[in-house]
């Protein structure tokens, strides 16, 4: 175990080396003069040379490479061009936002879809598994952007149940909170759920066909015991995964959602910076989510020997 989860963190470092370093090649590969882009065509000599000078675009760019790797470091991701304020707490604060919806949407997608797949496999060929995956496919098939309209349409519009542009933290006010976030929740609930019924129907199936399964059925066991207390640990395996890979998606940036609810998430933060062209923004975003994604996956790795003990072994 031990050995498994050093070698797991050791591999998180290049990891997130090479994401740095990807992120940092990006963005001096978009074309044009990076100075001219932040600060418009009415810029003159003088404020570009400025410019230049404090981001270190007049170095060689390894030399830029190397002190912004730095300054990354220490937590340093720049000043925002349009604001004036640090670049890291923006994208904390926004981050929280993000991070409160997600969590809880793949929480309650999860709750719904890994039972609702097991059932299907165990029921495999019958009229609920024909149900299960034919929702599952139609969920897939819907583009995210389309059902969080046609959600904001029905319970925001005609039903007025939610309201529909806005965002109040938990701090502020709980319940208050709740009614806003209820509509996106509920986009990325039926975005994602059909991915996770699909793939706990599929494992399910597979682990349902191994021969302690048969054994454990030959003891008098009941089907609810044979699935739940013997196959549901190895059936949920692959299934956390890909909850772990959705979840690390979604926390780096739910940027459709967020414009349709208008929600001051990360995701929001990203497209508003690349309107505004705020290079310093846009780069600590990409970076940002980046390590998000790389630690969400690093923690599911180290939990996996939880749902599968071999893998440690």
């Amino acid at each position: 175990m031990i050995r498994f989860l050093a070698g797991r963190l050791a591999s998180a470092i290049p990891t997130l080396f090479i994401a740095s370093t990807a992120v940092f090649v990006m963005m001096r590969m978009i074309p044009g003069d990076p100075a001219s882009m932040m600060l418009g065509d009415l810029a003159t000599a003088e404020q570009l040379a400025a410019l230049r000078s404090k981001m270190g675009f007049d170095s060689s760019i390894v030399f830029q490479y190397l002190i912004w790797l730095g300054n990354t470091l220490t937590g340093d991701f720049g000043t925002s061009i349009g604001t004036g304020d640090p670049v890291l707490p923006m994208i904390l604060e926004r981050f929280g936002v993000s991070a409160t919806i997600v969590v809880v949407a793949v929480f309650f997608a999860s709750l719904i879809a890994v039972p609702a797949g097991m059932i299907a496999a165990w029921r495999q060929h019958s009229l609920a598994d024909i149900g299960v995956v034919a929702t599952s496919t139609l969920l897939l098939s819907i583009p995210s952007f389309w059902l969080g309209l046609m959600i904001l349409l029905f319970f925001g519009l005609w039903l007025r149940w939610f309201p529909i542009i806005g965002y109040v933290s938990f701090s502020e006010d709980f319940g208050t909170a709740l009614m806003y976030i209820f509509m996106p929740v509920l986009t990325l609930v039926l975005v994602e759920l059909g991915a996770i019924v699909r793939m706990a129907r599929a494992a399910t199936i597979e682990v349902a066909r191994l021969e302690y399964i048969t054994h454990a059925r030959a003891k008098g066991l009941s089907e609810s015991a044979v699935m739940w207390r013997h196959a549901f640990k190895n059936a949920f395996a692959p299934t956390w995964t890909l909850i772990g890979l959705i979840l690390g998606g979604l926390l780096g940036g739910i940027a459709v959602t967020e414009t349709v609810f208008t929600i001051p998430g990360l995701g929001r933060l990203l497209i508003d910076a690349i309107y505004a062209r705020d290079y310093p923004v846009v780069q600590g975003c990409i970076l940002f989510i980046s390590t998000i994604y790389i630690l969400v996956n690093l923690m599911v790795d180290l939990l996996y020997p939880i749902f599968d003990p071999r893998v440690a072994q």
